[in-house]
């Protein structure tokens, strides 16, 4: 981790910052990085995503993944962006984004994640049967009891779906 990686987590992790103030912090970190820096780019869209402000956050988001962003930081980008298209009435585009990063290869470091934000994508599509379907199916991988009969329901769940 960098100065410039400490720096910005130190903003994120200060509970005292408004969101104006952390936008204007971590834009004033980004100003240090090259004009279509990735990372700069990702953090400013999470700042105004933070916010509020989706708008402004979702080219942002998609410049940053654009300009190319670590591993990490492009699954991170995916699922931040696809939450800010679905909070912007754009479900479809949001599930879409969300199953390809699902089935992405090789599998997304934030696989969990990307399936728990597919669930609420979905949830907000009025697909409540799918949804609970997505969360369980993440969530049976990590039960140390009951794993193959969750997973035989989850596929119940999914047989029995409209």
């Amino acid at each position: 981790m960098t100065d410039w990686d400490d720096r910005v987590a130190a903003v994120w992790a200060d509970e005292t910052l408004t969101d104006e103030e952390v936008v204007a912090r971590i834009d004033a970190l980004a100003a240090e990085r090259p004009d279509g820096d990735a990372r700069a780019l990702f953090e400013r869209a999470g700042a105004r995503d933070s916010a509020g402000l989706e708008a402004d956050a979702e080219p942002l988001y998609r410049a940053a993944l654009e300009a190319g962003l670590d591993e990490e930081h492009r699954a991170q980008a995916v699922i931040q962006l696809a939450s800010t298209v679905r909070n912007l009435g754009r479900t479809d585009e949001s599930i879409r984004m969300l199953r390809a990063e699902l089935d992405r290869r090789p599998r997304s470091p934030l696989r969990d994640e990307a399936a728990a934000f597919l669930a609420l994508a979905l949830a907000s599509a009025g697909r409540e049967r799918e949804a609970v379907s997505v969360a369980l199916r993440a969530l049976a991988l990590h039960l140390s009891r009951y794993r193959r009969s969750v997973l035989a329901y989850v596929d119940e769940l999914a047989t029995d779906a409209p």
